[in-house]
């Protein structure tokens, strides 16, 4: 049965806000203002759960990015947003914090609604969003504490500071897996140090960021600040990358889109932060728990549909326990309710769109017709004859160079191997293009540490896979990524550092003139 009837009414009220009410019905947000798109094109937005259209929203292009991005540059150039002091913007961000909040159950059931998670998830989802913009605002505040940091200089005479200043414009490209969080994880950082920015959802899931545009304007930040457009990534993306007037981009998504951003970036060398792919490993060591290392198992692959850039698809097991794992781990995963994210109790829902359905099977029966077992899954769920579902599939006996091991899956698809030795474990799981994130489990933490130290990853789990915290740093090696988000090290992507030096003397310096 449905979450409540109440719930159901809140989803008929919001798609009617979005689709029939409202100022911003069909309407980029744009210097504060809602505004339609330059060619009054729209595209269509399909509820996963069930293949229908809940809303259309604006096709932006070129002319709209570039009426936002020339907002944004006004905004920063002449606006107040980049003077004030960090205490000033922090108390807009913690207004943001609140009123999100505040919307808490409307945005959930929006984020259910446009990407298919779970509620419980997407709850979870949008009450760390509300706290990403709580963390910067107080970062901010710090801001104002450290404003610059005095250098000693070798030379008699002189004197030197760096002082941190917002690097200016920054243009946003988010994807559709966490699609209100991931904004947060560049739109808080990049406003706490006095940056504009235009914000360019994934066409997939753009309603979340639109609610975010109503909750900035109830806020009151000046114009232009934060301008939000919503469009496809060829034309809407690309026009963004590609602009001149924007100083920095900060891009989650796939590796070849990455690539693509980066080199769009680099004809005005621009700053450039990346956060890609990744085929990330989870060793399992004979002395761990078996039942907690199916649970965390489980958690670093089946949560949000396998739809995480740091799953943890690469499970590599101590031979010894390797057949009581497996059987375990075979037997807890068809006990996976599946369903429409609005379900009470569904622990798993449809993936995000037919695209990526058909993606995540060819895989699959493409990983099977290259010689792997396939243990469980790889099929639409029996009586499911309408959304995007998948069960929950586990794949054994693939050989470290197929497909299905080394490439980003992207969907609820784990495979697992045995390994014999603890080198033979730190080969395997380092054997790849990616490095975003690892995990090793094992009660040996002086092992842990070890494994830890030598997996070649921007993020590394011990007994656990997958906790993310707003304070701690979040990026990955190799080609998943360049730059880091998160903490302090997320405050820094949007900061630019000056050197001033000064020249104390009133006498002449007599180099040339003596």
């Amino acid at each position: 049965m449905k979450l409540s009837d109440s719930s159901y009414v809140k989803q008929l009220k919001i798609i009617q806000h979005l689709n029939e009410g409202g100022k911003m019905k069909n309407k980029h947000f744009i210097n504060g203002q809602w505004l339609a798109s330059a060619n009054n094109d729209t595209f269509a937005v399909i509820n996963p759960a069930t293949e229908q259209v809940i809303s259309h929203v604006p096709a932006g292009n070129k002319d709209d990015i570039n009426k936002a991005v020339m907002a944004a540059r006004q905004a920063f150039d002449c606006g107040p947003w980049p003077k004030m002091s960090g205490t000033e913007r922090s108390a807009y961000l913690k207004k943001i914090a609140k009123i999100i909040n505040r919307r808490l159950d409307e945005i959930t059931e929006i984020e259910v609604l446009d990407n298919g998670k779970p509620h419980p998830e997407a709850k979870w989802d949008i009450e760390d969003t509300a706290g990403t913009f709580e963390f910067y605002a107080n970062l901010a505040c710090e801001l104002d504490e450290q404003p610059e940091q005095s250098i000693a200089l070798s030379e008699p005479g002189f004197s030197s500071k760096a002082v941190k200043e917002p690097i200016g414009v920054a243009g946003a490209i988010i994807p559709w897996n966490f699609p209100l969080l991931m904004a947060a994880w560049k739109v808080a950082p990049a406003l706490a140090a006095g940056c504009t920015m235009v914000l360019k959802p994934s066409e997939v899931t753009p309603l979340s960021a639109l609610l975010l545009a109503e909750v900035i304007e109830e806020a009151g930040l000046p114009e232009g600040v934060i301008n939000i457009v919503t469009g496809l990534g060829a034309s809407a993306g690309q026009a963004l990358a590609e602009h001149p007037d924007v100083d920095k981009l900060a891009f989650t998504g796939s590796v070849p889109t990455g690539s693509k951003i980066m080199s769009m970036a680099a004809n005005d060398v621009k700053n450039v932060s990346l956060e890609l792919g990744g085929k990330s490993p989870l060793v399992v060591f004979e002395d761990t728990d078996i039942d907690k290392a199916v649970e965390w198992i489980m958690f670093g692959i089946f949560w949000n549909q396998g739809q995480v850039c740091s799953a943890t698809s690469r499970v590599l097991v101590a031979e010894s326990i390797y057949p009581a794992l497996l059987s375990r781990l075979v037997e807890e995963a068809k006990k996976i309710t599946i369903g429409a994210g609005d379900i009470n109790g569904v622990l798993l829902g449809p993936l995000v769109n037919a695209t990526q359905f058909v993606k995540v099977k060819a895989a699959i029966d493409k990983a099977v017709s290259d010689g792997a077992t396939l243990v469980t899954g790889g099929e639409r769920p029996k009586n499911f004859d309408k959304g995007y579902f998948l069960q929950p599939t586990i794949l054994t006996d693939m050989t470290e160079d197929s497909f299905i091991w080394q490439e980003e899956i992207f969907g609820p698809v784990v495979c697992v191997k045995p390994f014999s030795t603890e080198e033979q474990a730190i080969e395997m799981a380092n054997n790849s293009r990616f490095g975003l994130a690892a995990a090793v489990m094992s009660k040996d933490l002086t092992r842990c540490d070890r494994v830890a130290k030598a997996f070649r990853a921007g993020i590394v789990w011990v007994n656990c896979s997958q906790p993310t915290f707003v304070e701690a740093p979040w990026g990955g090696y190799k080609q998943s990524g360049i730059g880091r988000e998160l903490g302090q090290w997320g405050l820094n992507n949007y900061l630019e550092t000056k050197q001033i030096t000064r020249y104390d003397s009133e006498e002449a310096w007599g180099w040339y003139i003596k």
